[in-house]
């Protein structure tokens, strides 16, 4: 048996954690159970804030049940989130539901929901599909590892065998 002590999560530690999310009202949203782990970046804003802080300073084996405010989860809803374009803007068989990169003004990439289509209008919302919900989350801490130099340089975890960007 080793005698070797597990770390608490940490900024600046690799993360693996089994979770399972649901709203308020008990619908299942989201899960990796039966599945692989998530993966992240303790302290890199790879998974909400609210979580991220809940998480601080568990060790692997550890469950952790957290409510998530909307503002510590994926934000308020932003009511000039909310734009029309033309179809014509959009990729042929362009579909409600459907994620999109766009440029903000100041030339930043950000996420973009198609929320509907009307003729030749398309409805496009820039909060994201969980803005102004309260998040429930089941997690499991499955490993807790310092996270390599070239992972912090990148702020996010790479996989067995490491990662190559395109």
């Amino acid at each position: 048996m080793s005698s070797r002590k597990t770390l608490p999560i940490a900024d600046g530690y690799a993360v693996e954690i089994h979770y399972t999310l649901t709203a308020g009202d008990g619908t299942r949203l989201d899960t990796t159970v039966g599945g692989p782990p998530l993966p992240y970046l303790h302290g890199a804003g790879n998974i909400v804030p609210g979580l991220e802080r809940e998480l601080t300073g568990k060790r692997p084996g550890e469950r952790v049940r957290a409510v998530v405010s909307a503002a510590e989860g994926y934000g308020e809803i932003d009511p000039d989130g909310v734009a029309t374009e033309d179809l014509g803007a959009f990729p042929p068989g362009v579909e409600v539901g459907m994620q999109f990169a766009a440029e903000d003004v100041s030339g930043e990439v950000i996420p973009i929901w198609v929320t509907a289509i009307d003729g030749s209008t398309v409805t496009i919302d820039r909060n994201h599909p969980l803005a102004g919900k309260e998040l429930h989350f089941d997690v499991t801490v499955e490993s807790v590892r310092r996270a390599t130099r070239e992972e912090l340089d990148h702020g996010h975890v790479h996989g067995p065998g490491g990662h190559h960007h395109p």
